[in-house]
């Protein structure tokens, strides 16, 4: 983890700007991002808290979730197989 010092001016309501890398970086720009503000031993922590961690975030892509409804209503329609093994799965590829 590469860490570089940045200094970022406190306004007088208390409010700062992220470096636009490290935002981009850790998800915080996107809507609902949140940081964590912690007092620790004199020292102010913040830890990015997102809606949707960043490696799950293709779960929720309107592709994504389009294929998963599409895959819901073929198991609700009956339009899927299960199979007790992987030989009787073979085996119905090959017929």
């Amino acid at each position: 983890m590469t860490r570089e010092a940045n200094f970022v001016t406190v306004q007088s309501r208390g409010v700062i700007a992220i470096p636009t890398a490290i935002r981009r970086q850790l998800g915080l720009d996107r809507p609902g991002a949140q940081l964590e503000v912690i007092e620790r031993d004199g020292e102010i922590v913040l830890r990015p808290h997102v809606p949707v961690p960043s490696d799950q975030a293709w779960f929720w892509e309107k592709r994504w979730q389009r294929m998963e409804r599409e895959a819901d209503e073929a198991i609700d329609s009956g339009k899927v197989a299960a199979f007790e093994n992987v030989d009787d799965f073979l085996d119905e590829l090959d017929s």
